[in-house]
């Protein structure tokens, strides 16, 4: 007879995704996974089979719950104008909110690119799927926001933001002025006022 699940697997991922997100893959111990979860080890290992698909759920989750509702204006079917500069603004205030693990660890997703799992096939492969979704993203709140602009400019606008963005995350834990200065520079680059 299998074991009856008794925990909120929901509020479990969205634990560790903390403790992930604070110490990246390789520093999160069990143990914290096991404090932040509320979950002994054999309850992780039986539901997620290993840390690893602990961290694979955790980063799913950062994905569905983090990234891709701030990134929603920008990929719908109608793009206002000023969607990517609203989102601009909004990431903005996000990681300069003090204490926040958005200010204190920037991106989860970048800050994994830079670790040892990062060159991991499977999770490069979720980081790069992520880097292509932000930039769909990007080009095509700089469409809506400079439709007059030519394609080749359009698409320079949008890696240009893409790439500020992509920065701002990962420098804002030891910068934050510069984390700001450069989602600033991204907003001036489509804003036409």
């Amino acid at each position: 007879m299998g074991r009856t699940q008794t925990f909120d697997t929901t509020e479990v991922v969205r634990s560790a995704r903390r403790v992930f997100w604070g110490h990246g893959f390789e520093n999160a111990s069990i143990v914290e996974l096991e404090q932040a979860t509320g979950l002994n080890r054999s309850s992780i290992y039986y539901a997620f089979g290993s840390k690893r698909g602990l961290f694979d759920a955790a980063v799913e989750s950062y994905l569905d719950e983090i990234i891709r509702p701030r990134l929603q204006p920008l990929t719908g079917d109608e793009v206002a104008p000023n969607a990517l500069e609203q989102y601009l603004v909004g990431l903005r205030a996000a990681l300069l909110q003090a204490g926040s693990l958005p200010a204190t660890h920037g991106c989860m997703l970048v800050n994994t690119a830079g670790s040892p799992i990062g060159h991991d096939e499977a999770v490069a492969h979720t980081i790069r799927a992520y880097t292509a979704e932000l930039r769909e993203a990007m080009t095509a709140g700089v469409r809506a926001a400079r439709p007059e602009a030519s394609a080749a400019t359009q698409a320079a606008l949008a890696e240009s933001c893409t790439s500020h963005v992509i920065t701002a995350m990962a420098i804002v834990p030891i910068s934050p002025d510069d984390a700001a200065r450069a989602l600033d520079a991204a907003r001036g680059l489509v804003t036409t006022e």
